[in-house]
């Protein structure tokens, strides 16, 4: 399992994923989880070097996409175990003040949607292009 809580080996009910994907989604769409896209891509653009590491929030200065929102706020998160008992996505949430499911959703996009060996430079532009595709506009009626 991942530090996202995501895992190939699910073995809940298809409602259970239903239910889920709607959290997720719901998370994106509603106004606190749009604020926070907005502010991860703010984080991302400021980053000194365009590059995003996978499986941890802050390592050898480098940084993963929810460690530059954290880096950005000035939020310390060298506490969380990325691969602790219940996984981080409910602790890393209420600490950035975003709902879990956007919590995982985030780091499953870091660490594993595109491979887990993937170049930090790559992995920067696909994870940044995630957020722009999700960030609603202003004609969307998000505001």
């Amino acid at each position: 399992m991942s530090r996202s809580g995501y895992s190939e080996d699910y073995d809940g009910t298809e409602w259970d994923l239903i239910r889920w994907r709607g959290a997720v989604t719901s998370a994106i769409r509603g106004r606190r989880g749009q604020a926070f896209l907005r502010e991860l891509l703010a984080a991302l653009d400021a980053l000194p070097e365009k590059r995003l590491v996978p499986n941890v929030f802050e390592q050898e200065g480098e940084v993963c996409a929810l460690g530059a929102v954290a880096r950005a706020r000035g939020v310390n998160l060298s506490d969380i175990d990325p691969e602790g008992e219940f996984g981080c996505q409910r602790i890393i949430g209420a600490r950035l003040d975003i709902a879990s499911a956007l919590a995982a959703e985030i780091m499953y996009e870091n660490d594993e949607q595109h491979g887990r060996r993937l170049d930090p430079k790559i992995r920067f532009e696909r994870v940044r292009a995630w957020v722009v595709e999700q960030i609603r506009g202003e004609a969307d009626g998000n505001r």
